[in-house]
């Protein structure tokens, strides 16, 4: 995964804004960078269908062997495709951190994960991927809690509005439990997921 594309740059790519910070720029400039961003044809139906990944993938800043692996997991479970997919991605350990409001960014949560700073019912877990099963509660772990970027999180400052409806967090306390599985209406991601599903089905 290229990781050295400014963020900016790969936002207006994918049409869609990957931070806040890139909200701005995001509005400014609308259109796909390049001198023929403004004038490009219409995009084939493969196109908007591999856009519609690439928006997605990004938006959980996730490889493209993760994002498949996760699709067949999806594809042979019971249910409809698109929508498991969505919400085993949104169960990611990185993804609720950021909507804990732990992170300002699923760059900075994913780092926070890794780096070691938070834990699972008390256990250490550095593995940005791991699964949250419902009742399991996130906590940034003593040792970390006086960092800046947490001191910054307990304060509510990566909150915009309400926090998940499936999430019960504790700002002060640096806690987060996931209270049951989001359903599709309530994951905050720009995604039609159908389009994704027909990329890895053709």
């Amino acid at each position: 995964m290229n990781q050295s594309r400014p963020k900016a740059k790969l936002s207006r790519a994918l049409g869609i804004p990957l931070t806040r910070k890139c909200v701005k720029y995001f509005e400014r400039r609308p259109f796909p960078p390049g001198v023929h961003g403004r004038a490009r044809k219409k995009p084939s139906d493969y196109q908007v269908r591999l856009l519609e990944k690439q928006r997605l993938r990004h938006q959980y800043f996730i490889s493209e062997t993760q994002l498949r692996n996760q699709f067949d997991k999806a594809a042979r479970g019971a249910g409809k495709t698109g929508e498991s997919l969505l919400v085993a991605l949104e169960c990611r350990l990185d993804a609720l951190v950021l909507r804990a409001g732990f992170a300002r960014s699923v760059y900075q949560a994913r780092q926070a994960v890794a780096h070691g700073h938070i834990a699972v019912d008390g256990q250490k877990v550095d593995r940005p991927s791991y699964r949250v099963k419902p009742w399991q509660t996130i906590t940034v772990r003593e040792r970390s809690r006086t960092k800046p970027p947490f001191q910054i999180a307990a304060a509510g400052a990566h909150l915009d509005g309400p926090t998940a409806p499936y999430l019960e967090v504790s700002l002060a306390d640096l806690r987060a439990t996931l209270t049951r599985e989001p359903i599709r209406s309530e994951i905050p991601v720009i995604c039609d997921e159908q389009l994704v599903v027909e990329f890895y089905s053709r």
